[in-house]
C-alpha cells in the first residue's frame, strides 16, 4: 500500500507502467479502483497514476477537516503530481471528478499536458438539470432515511450508473464506496453542485482539452441526457473537441479496454482547441 504526503494530506495511490505520465481523477467515492482495467490497459505505453481523494477510501481523514472545497481537491492532485515527479501529465476526470479537474486546469495549468472531462455534471447549464437535482436530492433523502450514508450511496450509484453496473463492482470496492458515502454527502456533494466556472475564466484556458459524454447518454431519450447537454455547453466554451464514449456514465466500468483503446491516441498527443491552434 503506497502512500504520499501532498498538499498537507495523506494520498494513497497507485502507479503503474513507464512512460508520459497520465492520472486519472475518480467522481463520487474518489478511489483509485474505479480505475483499474483502465490503468492495467495503458500501462504499456504510460505511467498510470491513480489515487484515493482526500478522505476516501484508503486515504485518511485530515483531523478537523470539515469541508471538501473544489479548489483543495485540484490542489491536492496537483501536489500530488508534484511530489511523484510526473509533471506534465495528461489529466482524465470522470463526474465530480472532471470539476475536480477544472479546477485543476485553471489553477494549476502548468502541470498538464492535457486535460480529459468525461460527462462534467454541470447541472446548471443543462436543460434537464434542474430536474435531475430534484430527482437526486430524492434519492439521497430516501436512501439516508433507510440506513444512513451507505444506503444512500447505493441508491446514488443505482441511480446515476444502473443497477447492472453496481451489482458488477467488485466486492471490496463497492464496499469501499459504500463507506465513502458520509464525506461524498456531508461535505463533497453541494460543493460538486454549486461551482461553476465563469465563461472568461474557461475562455482564456490555454491547457489542450478533450471533453467527453457516453454515448448512451447522448440519446436524447436517455434518463441522464443532461450529462451530454452539460458537456457539450463546457466543450462549447472550452473550444474543444468533443468525443464519444461507449456506454454511460462510467466507461471506466462498463467498457474499459475499449475506453483504454480510445484514449490512446488522446494521451499520445492531445488535440488542440480551435483557439489554441489559432
Amino acid at each position: 500500500m503506497a502512500t504520499i504526503e501532498a498538499n498537507g494530506t495523506t494520498l494513497y495511490y497507485e502507479r503503474r507502467g513507464e512512460g508520459p505520465s497520465v492520472v486519472f481523477i475518480s467522481g463520487a467515492t474518489g478511489d483509485a479502483g474505479h480505475w483499474t482495467e483502465v490503468a492495467d490497459a495503458l500501462a504499456d505505453e504510460f505511467t498510470v497514476l491513480t489515487y484515493d481523494r482526500r478522505a476516501n477510501s484508503r486515504s485518511p481523514r485530515p483531523e478537523g477537516w470539515d469541508a471538501a472545497p473544489i479548489d483543495e481537491q485540484a490542489d491536492d492532485a496537483a501536489d500530488l503530481l508534484r511530489a511523484l515527479d510526473l509533471v506534465p501529465a495528461v489529466a482524465y476526470g470522470n463526474s465530480s471528478g472532471a470539476i475536480i479537474l477544472t479546477s485543476l486546469t485553471l489553477r494549476h495549468p502548468e502541470v498538464l499536458r492535457g486535460a480529459i472531462f468525461h460527462e462534467p455534471p454541470y447541472a446548471a447549464v443543462a436543460a434537464g438539470g434542474e430536474a435531475a437535482g430534484a430527482q437526486l436530492q430524492a434519492v439521497v433523502e430516501q436512501g439516508m432515511a433507510q440506513g444512513g450514508p451507505p444506503v444512500a450511496m447505493e441508491r446514488f450509484l443505482r441511480w446515476v450508473a444502473g443497477d447492472e453496473v453496481f451489482e458488477a463492482l467488485d466486492d471490496d470496492l463497492r464496499t469501499r464506496m459504500l463507506g465513502n458515502g458520509e464525506v461524498f454527502f456531508g461535505l463533497e456533494l453541494a460543493d460538486v453542485m454549486s461551482y461553476l466556472p465563469g465563461e472568461a475564466e474557461l475562455a482564456e484556458v490555454g491547457v489542450p482539452c478533450v471533453v467527453a459524454a457516453g454515448a448512451d447518454n447522448c440519446d436524447p431519450a436517455s434518463r441522464h441526457h443532461w450529462f451530454c447537454e452539460a458537456s457539450r455547453w463546457f466543450a462549447d466554451k472550452l473550444d474543444a473537441p468533443f468525443i464519444e464514449t461507449p456506454g454511460a456514465h462510467v466507461p471506466q466500468v462498463t467498457h474499459p479496454r475499449a475506453l483504454a483503446e480510445m484514449l490512446r491516441p488522446i494521451l499520445r498527443k492531445p488535440p488542440e482547441s480551435a483557439r489554441a491552434g489559432a
